[in-house]
């Protein structure tokens, strides 16, 4: 097959996908957002996953029209699948993705979902639309697979061509297509098929289900731990002597994919007739953490005879994760709205966020001029290697608590540190 490829969905996932298959196939990115295309079409990405230079090719092209993309024979989907505010599936994107798919495709041609989704979706949510709006049957005149995504915003190291790729597809021929095509980009993996599209789909939501889980555990370790007046990093340093202990961190869990996932499973299990259990009790413990850890540094002030209501508190960092620009679902929020209950000024200040962003998505400005203020309490909430060169002794007065969430800061001089 020639393959002529449109990447629908051009953030973290979608725009590294469609100039790596650039490289090889005639490419184009399609998406939604005007303003993403025309800020791609000028070398500008804002999420800093693709050198600058490989943005534009000869055979890279980015396009908001849907007539843009009629010609193409190979579309790969990779949208956002968020929550809602019942942190029950939102599935909007993905299914207009679909509409849009089903109003282009012609005889023989492929879609490949990439979207993390609970098992089934695809089949049962996604290919009756692209069947209901192109009138053509699926495995009889196209065809379908899914390849979730693993992309990790930020990380250098483990990028698209070096991750092992998951491959299904609706048929034999489609699996063998589907595995041809993205053995050709990854020149550091290898692809790994499985038999059905359903099993991919599976795998890839309990890859970050566990994952959820584990910090859960250490998390609910670190509220023993405080209780019993034990420093959970110094525990897990010393269970993590013993070859098999998985020393997991506790902290806040947000994100594009650890803090959602499970609920697109829980989802799946509950229609399906099984309430989970320990899924369900991993998501509240985590989704909880914001609100202990101000809790915990409102104490703090309190036991240092700081007046709360008169107080004034600086959280550095506010993304999901360190050293990437990525807001999505970041559990700050949860941090910051809490000490605001108690009447708190709350300064936050993320040097890898815009105001543009923060503003438009949480209604919260960044504070640059940081350094000119006096704090009461300073929250390390995300270990991004620019809060290393900060001069703590100029923002913090004798009674100052901080309070380090990653266990990041190195040892201030004359100044308390506090970690979760």
């Amino acid at each position: 097959m020639n393959h002529k490829i449109c990447v629908i969905g051009l953030g973290y996932v979608g725009l590294p996908l469609a100039v790596e298959f650039s490289k090889y196939y005639p490419t184009i990115g399609f998406d939604i957002d005007e303003i993403r295309i025309a800020n791609l079409k000028n070398n500008n990405d804002k999420t800093g996953e693709v050198d600058k230079n490989q943005l534009v090719s000869t055979n890279l092209c980015y396009t908001s029209s849907i007539k843009d993309i009629s010609n193409y024979n190979t579309y790969i989907v990779t949208v956002p699948t968020p929550i809602d505010g019942s942190k029950r599936p939102n599935l909007k994107a993905l299914q207009n993705s679909s509409k849009t798919i089903g109003k282009v495709i012609k005889k023989n041609d492929i879609i490949i979902f990439e979207s993390t989704v609970y098992p089934g979706c695809t089949r049962e949510d996604c290919i009756p639309i692209i069947e209901k709006e192109s009138g053509l049957k699926l495995n009889q005149d196209f065809y379908c697979g899914y390849s979730p995504e693993r992309i990790n915003p930020g990380d250098k190291k483990n990028t698209l061509t070096k991750i092992t790729k998951i491959v299904s597809g609706s048929n034999d021929f489609s699996l063998e297509l589907i595995d041809n095509l993205y053995s050709k980009i990854l020149t550091d993996a290898e692809t790994y098929p499985v038999s059905s599209i359903e099993v991919a789909e599976a795998a890839k939501v309990i890859e970050n289900t566990q994952r959820d889980l584990n910090i859960a555990f250490v998390n609910e370790l670190a509220v023993i731990f405080e209780k019993l007046n034990l420093n959970t990093n110094e525990v897990i340093d010393a269970a993590s002597t013993k070859w098999n202990f998985i020393p997991y961190r506790p902290g806040l869990v947000g994100g594009h994919c650890i803090g959602v996932d499970p609920y697109y499973l829980t989802y799946k299990s509950n229609i399906s007739g099984y309430t989970p259990e320990i899924i369900s009790a991993g998501r509240r413990l985590n989704d909880s953490m914001g609100r202990y850890i101000a809790q915990r540094v409102l104490k703090r002030m309190i036991s240092k005879s700081i007046i709360v209501e008169e107080s004034k508190v600086l959280i550095l960092g506010f993304t999901f994760k360190e050293n990437c620009p990525d807001i999505r679902n970041t559990k700050v929020v949860d941090v910051i709205s809490e000490l605001k209950e108690y009447k708190v000024e709350v300064d936050v200040y993320d040097p890898w966020v815009t105001d543009d962003e923060s503003i438009e998505e949480y209604k919260i400005k960044m504070k640059d001029d940081y350094y000119k203020s006096k704090y009461d309490a300073i929250i390390l909430a995300v270990s991004h290697n620019e809060f290393l060169k900060i001069d703590f002794d100029s923002i913090t007065h004798k009674k100052t608590i901080i309070f380090d969430i990653k266990s990041f800061l190195p040892k201030l001089k004359g100044l308390e540190v506090s970690q979760l």
